[in-house]
């Protein structure tokens, strides 16, 4: 079996991935994450731009809108608040409206469980109401403020991907 895709470099990976991600988080959000970033986490940070924004979110097969509904749904399943908060942010930029996202978070009650979508639909009232106000007025809290505790928190496991994406 031979593979007819076009061998890409990671620069250009690199390079697509920085451009969807600032077109998906923000740049504001993206410039927060370089200018946190250090020696220790710059490799991580090379690695999401990369392989998550410039080799997945980059791939034709689904659009931006669905790839933000599963994205959505995933972090609900593994309890990742932070992300999650930062992805509803993000399905608002792909073009979900508040009633498509209200109909993922119903769906994940099915499937994950209600408690989870219970929480779900806390943090993401909270995050559309964030994400209608001018951006720079509300600062954006990163996943990687360990020192942060907020109702995203409460009480539940944070993971290993604390790092800002």
């Amino acid at each position: 079996m031979t593979d007819d895709t076009p061998s890409r470099t990671a620069a250009t990976a690199h390079a697509e991935g920085m451009v969807v991600r600032r077109e998906v988080l923000s740049d504001a959000h993206v410039d927060r994450a370089q200018a946190r970033t250090t020696a220790f986490t710059e490799p991580f940070q090379d690695l999401i731009t990369r392989y998550a924004w410039g080799e997945i979110w980059t791939r034709p097969g689904l659009d931006r809108r669905m790839r933000s509904a599963i994205t959505l749904t995933a972090l609900i399943a593994r309890d990742h608040w932070d992300e999650f908060a930062m992805h509803v942010r993000a399905a608002r930029r792909n073009g979900l409206t508040v009633e498509e996202i209200q109909e993922v978070l119903l769906q994940a009650a099915v499937y994950l469980g209600v408690p989870s979508a219970n929480h779900a639909f806390a943090v993401a009232e909270q995050e559309l109401a964030r994400f209608e106000q001018p951006e720079g007025e509300t600062p954006i809290e990163s996943d990687t403020d360990t020192d942060h505790h907020d109702a995203h928190d409460s009480g539940r496991a944070r993971g290993p991907e604390a790092g800002d994406r």
